[in-house]
């Protein structure tokens, strides 16, 4: 065994001594990444250290990070000898309170809280046992919401930092030919082979190289990288310390968004743990190899994330793409040569080193290998943060791992690839997640944001939306991505509010062709795919729009009125005139309620407040043009 390899084992028996007395206690893990926070997890977390410290309890309560199971936060697991370990979702803080007297004090495991084991048992289905569970092959996420992010032990008992002693005790050639020979495709969108990166960069003469880690993720629906830094930190650290060391750098960079306060928190933290035990800084595990990492803070802008812009970011200059050649790997951040992968390529790095190129490919399809890591959003039941095998259908991933469309509606559209991305039919949904059968489908992997579409979205709408996103997110150093997406803008505006003509449509699909052809980075040349697409699978919902002023899925507002039917109004209920914001509803003389269609502001308030209730309250499109604005 090699002197690199002693010391790591060395570390990880410290660490292991050090958890024993813990492991063997009673063990509280609250989900309390962001999506957790936001359900109300750090409410729970007090009920919980509260309720430990007033029964007197040998308990350890801790915070973990994201489960995935977003939908179902906040999450909690509970460990204790004679049980399997449980797993329990939406927990509120009464349900804290009674795991606390029942459980933790009586001994009954509240099932009727718990959502499922962790661990095979005869007692309780596990996670596998669901459709979600056999569908996911977890990867990277292996270790989200089980470990304490801001404890290096629990990463080192876990076999964390292991690839590192063993890339170590390799040279970078070897190192690059194994990451070559896995396939690994860089997961920031575009899909470039990255141990073809770290060779081009491994290549060039320098006095100095660096590596980038990119966690500027700026899409609308899109949380993966939140949820992996605030997880599991120490596995990116990892990663990007052996690609250092692999192309030769001695410094590396973490450029991630300064709107993720948490994962900053605790990447601060877990680099300190790094630099202590020795796994970060001078003479790394005693190989005589240092390397140093220090955070960028990003201000937000969404270009950033293209790698030259997120370069110019770092040297001060405007965040603003350039042109390529040369590219970052021959010349990149202060004129040197530089590395940038995302934080998903990077947390695949160790677990290739650990286990070898060939494991890797037997995962997924031989162009992409590996897994996908997505963030599924919008009208599916399960929402949260997903790792299937490449290759995976999309009716496997809204269907099974999803548990499909909320309230029973129709599928409609998935838009795949952040705002940037596709949106597909329901023709598509047996194209395989990859990175060259989603692009020749129109759409992309992107970073792996996902949202899924019922039969109450509107895909003119829907193409206008993201299109105002990307138009404002454009830096405008290039006419085409410039003007042309203000152009495209203006005219799926005029469309969505009946000001359309059908020359527009022709007109908007020409010009969405010159920008993605025209434009020098990424953002312009994807921005017109949301556009493109659905002039592709959804054109009659344009021409509808245009020919009969009318919005088949009730959603544009200047196309659509509120009404009541009076044949379900109830006399007695006043739920819609109390929930009105401009008294717009009102009740007739008949003691009925109406709507005066000059005041309303379509805000969805009456229509929220009746449905549970008589669902009186409807859409209608055309809009009604009625005599002093009242609907009678």
């Amino acid at each position: 065994m090699s002197a690199v390899l002693e010391r790591y084992e060395a570390l990880k028996r410290q660490a292991e001594q050090t958890l024993t007395a813990r492991l063997e206690k009673p063990r509280v893990l609250v989900g309390t990444a962001t999506c957790g926070r936001a359900a109300g997890a750090l409410k729970v977390l007090e009920v919980f250290r509260e309720g430990v410290a007033q029964h007197g309890l040998d308990v350890e309560v801790e915070e973990v990070g994201c489960l995935g199971y977003c939908y179902a936060e906040p999450t909690v697991i509970i460990y204790k000898p004679g049980f399997p370990p449980l797993c329990y979702m939406n927990v509120d803080e009464g349900i804290a309170s009674r795991l606390v007297t029942d459980y933790l004090v009586g001994g009954d495991p509240c099932f009727d809280f718990a959502y499922a084991a962790l661990e095979p048992n005869d007692v309780f289905p596990t996670l596998a046992d669901y459709p979600r569970g056999f569908s996911e092959q977890r990867i990277i996420l292996a270790d989200c919401g089980l470990i304490n992010p801001e404890d290096i032990n629990q990463y080192l008992q876990r076999d964390g930092y292991r690839a590192l002693a063993k890339a170590l005790s390799m040279a970078p050639e070897e190192i690059i030919g194994e990451i070559k020979a896995s396939g690994l495709r860089g997961r920031g969108g575009a899909g470039f082979p990255t141990g073809v990166k770290w060779e081009i960069c491994r290549s060039k003469e320098a006095d100095e190289k660096y590596v980038i880690c990119n966690a500027d993720e700026g899409d609308p629906g899109a949380f993966m990288d939140r949820a992996l830094l605030e997880s599991t930190p120490h596995q990116l650290l990892e990663g990007l310390i052996i690609a250092g060391y692999a192309v030769g750098a001695k410094q590396g960079y973490i450029y991630v968004r300064a709107e993720y306060p948490l994962a900053i928190e605790r990447l601060k933290t877990a680099l300190a743990q790094a630099r202590e035990k020795g796994l970060l800084g001078e003479n790394i595990l005693g190989s005589g190899f240092s390397f140093a990492i220090d955070l960028f803070q990003g201000s937000g802008a969404f270009v950033c994330g293209e790698e030259t812009a997120l370069i110019a970011s770092m040297e001060g200059r405007a965040g603003i793409p350039s042109h390529r050649p040369p590219f970052p790997a021959e010349k990149g951040f202060r004129g040197k040569p530089t590395v940038i992968n995302n934080v998903k390529t990077l947390s695949y790095v160790p677990h290739i080193i650990r286990n070898g190129a060939e494991w890797f490919r037997s995962i997924g399809t031989p162009s992409s290998p590996g897994t996908a890591v997505l963030a599924l959003a919008g009208k599916v039941v399960g929402t949260g943060l997903v790792e299937v095998p490449m290759g995976t259908t999309l009716r496997t991933l809204i269907y099974d791992v999803g548990g499909g469309i909320k309230n029973d509606k129709a599928f409609k559209a998935v838009q795949i690839g952040g705002p940037s991305g596709g949106c597909l039919p329901e023709s598509a949904l047996d194209l395989p997640i990859d990175f060259d059968s989603l692009q020749q489908a129109g759409a992309m992997m992107g970073s792996g944001g996902v949202v899924v579409l019922d039969e109450d979205d509107c895909m003119v709408e829907i193409a206008r939306y993201f299109l105002e996103f990307t138009q404002k997110e454009s830096c405008g150093k290039c006419t085409f991505c410039r003007l042309g997406t203000r152009q495209m803008l203006e005219i799926l505006t005029d469309i969505t509010k009946g000001r359309g003509k059908l020359e527009d449509i022709d007109l908007l699909q020409e010009i969405a062709e010159d920008v993605k052809a025209g434009s020098l980075c990424g953002l312009g040349k994807t921005a017109p795919n949301p556009v493109l697409t659905t002039l592709r699978f959804f054109r009659h919902e344009y021409e509808i729009h245009v020919k009969e002023g009318r919005c088949p899925a009730l959603m544009c507002k200047d196309l659509i009125s509120y009404v009541i039917d009076p044949k379900k109004c109830r006399k007695l209920c006043d739920a819609c005139v109390g929930s009105c914001p401009v008294e717009a509803v009102y009740t007739r003389p008949d003691q009925l309620k109406a709507i005066d269609l000059e005041k309303c502001v379509k805000c969805d308030n009456c229509l929220v407040t009746c449905l549970p209730l008589y669902q009186a309250v409807i859409k209608v499109s055309p809009p009604l043009k009625v005599e002093g604005g009242q609907d009678k």
